[in-house]
């Protein structure tokens, strides 16, 4: 077997035992989900570092509809360069720093509909708690996608003894091992094979997909997002600037 193939298998499997245990996780959330939006409220997600992409998984994104926001702060996102201005360090330094996540929450006007998501694979930095906590304190229900292994074999890292497990109302379970990778090959002290990114897009894309079904079945439209691929096509532009506007309108309560 070769070690392409191995991974392979061994993500699939995840995938598997998802289906199998967070079902009824996931149909909970689209549930929070839809409620908020029908009542024109906003679900927030917010993720550091690598999580950060399941949050622009669900927004924006084909398909992708209104309601959903991406609250992605550059400061603990984006390091591509990873040494020098914009690295690694800096961001990893900053998840560990209470306090911070209240500054950023700061920026918005929540309304009582709004929701939350946090997506963290280990669940236990300080930015990622206390987004969670803060969210809570403002009355919004909390979403967590977390590695619950990852979790409970991992010390708390906030003051508080929490972890995103303890803060959340609904938990889905994304299933990677401690330190997300699957896959030992002889010769490397550390596994390769990392599997958060395929676990947590199925995720997010079975909250998105069960979202729209009861949004439908409370008879509310989603206002989707098309491809912008369908090039020439008059329906798929017109959808587009139904989009943005329905997507600016939505966030009126933020800055009232």
């Amino acid at each position: 077997m070769s070690a392409a193939t191995d991974y392979f298998d061994k993500t699939l499997a995840l995938l598997e035992q998802i289906r199998e245990s967070e079902l009824p996780q996931i149909e909970r959330a689209a549930e929070i989900c839809a409620e908020s939006i029908a009542n024109g409220g906003l679900v927030f997600l917010f993720g550091n570092g690598h999580s950060r992409m399941m949050c622009e998984e669900m927004t924006p994104r084909q398909g992708c509809f209104v309601g959903f926001v991406a609250l992605v702060e550059l400061a603990l996102s984006n390091h591509a360069n990873i040494v020098g201005a914009n690295g690694l360090r800096a961001p990893l330094y900053l998840e560990k720093y209470e306090g911070y996540a209240d500054e950023i929450l700061k920026g918005f006007r929540f309304g009582p509909d709004d929701a939350f998501i946090v997506i963290s694979t280990s669940g236990i930095r300080p930015v990622v708690v206390e987004m969670a906590m803060g969210a809570r304190s403002r009355g919004l229900p909390v979403i967590g996608i977390v590695s619950r292994r990852h979790a409970e074999q991992s010390a708390p890292a906030h003051s508080s003894g929490s972890k995103l497990t303890d803060v959340a109302d609904v938990v889905i379970d994304n299933h990677c091992p401690p330190g997300d990778c699957v896959l030992e090959l002889q010769g490397l002290e550390w596994r390769t094979g990392p599997a958060s990114t395929v676990t947590g897009g199925m995720i997010i894309n079975m909250v998105r997909c069960a979202t729209a079904e009861r949004l439908l079945a409370r008879g509310v439209r989603p206002v989707l997002l098309p491809s912008h691929q369908f090039v020439g096509n008059a329906g798929a532009a017109d959808q587009f600037e139904r989009f943005y506007d329905a997507y600016r309108k939505s966030l009126a309560h933020l800055y009232q």
